[in-house]
């Protein structure tokens, strides 16, 4: 029973890269190099909540130019030891990169709440994450030669990820580990302003990670990033170097001294 739901799970994967694949089917693709940087940490308060904190640097044109900014912060709950409820804002800039370039760099104010599912399945870690949110971006138009500010985009989106972690150089998770990371990442846009691209992106991650200790470790790994543009016709495959590092504090073991 458990071998075939890690087995559904990957099929899963398989499904989700072919509906990509044939999403971007006769259209204009752009092939990029690029690169990010991760940082994230989850860091208890108390028995039942924890903040969270992100940041992610990342660069187009491997490391040449900016790609975008992202800060994220929100508050955890954790209802057991595998259901994880998080909501908070992220601060995006994005840039003019690459050969299909936005018109104007823009600034995106983000509310989003997730739920994050744990399970475990002998030596496979699987995780599910369901994320909403509500986007407030930046609308730049060329007016006569210049570019002019008008009222914010809203835009809302649902992501998905299926995220695999396991073990290579021991049985089980422990502390100095080798792990793979697997994971697959839907976009879908909905309600007003998604123009053509309800597909709007898909990311498929694989990389391998050292497990230092349960709130510590660094992967490195490839992704590969596809964006849907809104005319529905340009779309972006970037071919990206990836760098995460996690680092969880447990504040509640200061509290007890």
């Amino acid at each position: 029973m458990k071998k075939l739901k890690i087995r559904n799970s990957l099929l899963f994967v398989l499904f989700i890269q072919c509906i990509s694949f044939l999403g971007i089917s006769q259209k204009i693709i752009s092939n990029q190099n690029n690169a990010w940087v991760l940082y994230t940490g989850n860091h208890k308060i108390s028995k039942k909540l924890g903040v969270h904190t992100e940041y992610q640097w990342r660069r187009a044109d491997f490391l040449n130019d900016w790609q975008q900014s992202l800060l994220r912060v929100g508050l955890d709950y954790y209802n057991n030891p595998n259901i994880t409820f998080t909501a908070g804002y992220a601060s995006i800039i994005s840039y003019q990169y690459g050969e299909q370039p936005i018109n104007h760099q823009t600034h995106e104010n983000r509310i989003w709440e997730q739920v994050n599912l744990k399970s475990k399945y002998g030596r496979f870690d699987l995780q599910h994450r369901y994320r909403m949110e509500q986007r407030l971006i930046d609308n730049w138009s060329n007016s006569s030669g210049a570019f002019v500010q008008g009222k914010d985009n809203y835009r809302n989106r649902f992501r998905y990820r299926m995220m695999v972690n396991v073990p290579l150089s021991r049985k089980e998770m422990a502390n100095n580990t080798l792990f793979l990371n697997v994971n697959d990442e839907l976009f879908l846009g909905f309600g007003k302003g998604i123009a053509k691209n309800v597909l709007d992106q898909n990311r498929f991650i694989a990389a391998l990670g050292w497990r230092f200790s349960p709130d510590f470790n660094i992967q490195l790994g490839y992704l590969n990033q596809m964006v849907l543009k809104t005319d529905g016709i340009k779309v972006e495959r970037n071919h990206t170097l990836w760098l995460s590092s996690i680092y969880n504090i447990n504040f509640t073991k200061f509290m007890k001294r």
